[in-house]
């Protein structure tokens, strides 16, 4: 069976007592002196049914008071009949008559739901781990409409990204995260929105593929960026064709330019010191580069 594993639940709902909350602290201030008055009146004036009487006072004070903070509320019921909500404060009961739902924590949860082994829409098997974020709005219906809504939430997120896994191929659950999260913020809070609780946002933490898929997917993503290499080497050995074609057009009706490029060709090969350039004879008779080569070298050489 899929986990699933929960964070940030109200620590009154982690308790066994969590239903209950027998004795709150005000409820035992309020024991503990009743008692000593009683203990105090009976020493003073040994009137026992006075000492009774602050003894059964305190015993109902230590049932009757009950405190939620100011994050929760608990529905009462009299007699098990819904008699209203109470919360945040101190408010009360009667004993024996009344019962306390269970605190229902107002503040923002967070579930965490992992669907493993999940099949996409091309047959990938994948592991998925989501985060869900929600709030209970309304706790009268979460209380009274849904038996365990915490648990229910965490049903209804697993099987809606079981859905939402299903629908998509693996592509999509790497490149589209952010997509995914609203699909499932939406199906989630179509479900819940009659339990009195809203889903705040969706978040896909992580993808995990097989190793053997991964291994295959880093050689495809290889290969992908070779071809994109060759093909931009192969279109810039296009355009620089496309120039050198257009360059031997200006050149083929103008002699005098391509002696010119000849030789500034030749000046920056043999500008630096201690280079050497081989020209073959034809084209030194052609251009007429002997010329040109004494008049750098007395350039060069002033003194000689």
């Amino acid at each position: 069976m899929t986990p699933i594993t929960s964070l940030g639940i109200a620590g009154r709902e982690n308790s066994p007592m969590s239903n209950l909350q027998i004795v709150s602290a005000p409820a035992l201030t309020i024991f503990m002196i009743l008692i000593a008055l009683a203990v105090g009146s009976a020493a003073l004036t040994n009137n026992v049914y006075v000492a009774a009487v602050f003894v059964l006072a305190g015993i109902y004070s230590l049932f009757s008071i009950k405190v939620a903070n100011q994050w929760e509320k608990c529905a009462i019921l009299r007699l098990g009949k819904y008699l209203g909500m109470r919360g945040p404060g101190v408010f009360h009961i009667i004993p024996v008559v009344d019962s306390i739902s269970k605190y229902v924590d107002q503040r923002v949860r967070v579930t965490d739901v992992r669907a493993e082994t999940a099949l996409t829409r091309d047959t990938v098997p994948v592991n998925v781990d989501a985060i869900v974020f929600w709030i209970v709005w309304d706790a009268q219906k979460a209380i009274l409409e849904v038996q365990d809504f915490y648990h229910a939430v965490a049903l209804a997120s697993q099987t809606a990204l079981l859905e939402s896994i299903g629908r998509h191929e693996l592509g999509q659950l790497i490149s589209e995260r952010d997509k995914l999260g609203h699909e499932l913020q939406r199906i989630l809070e179509e479900r819940t929105a009659s339990w009195g609780l809203t889903i705040q946002s969706v978040e896909i933490r992580d993808v995990h593929i097989p190793p053997n898929l991964e291994d295959a997917m880093s050689r495809q993503a290889q290969a992908e960026r070779e071809r994109q290499a060759r093909i931009i080497l192969g279109t810039a050995e296009t355009e620089i064709s496309e120039k050198f074609a257009k360059a031997s057009e200006v050149y083929q009706n103008n002699p005098i330019a391509l002696h010119l490029r000849a030789m500034n060709m030749l000046y920056e090969a043999i500008k630096e010191k201690g280079s050497m350039v081989i020209v073959p004879s034809s084209a030194v008779e052609t251009m007429g580069l002997g010329g040109m080569l004494g008049t750098a070298a007395l350039n060069k050489n002033p003194q000689q």
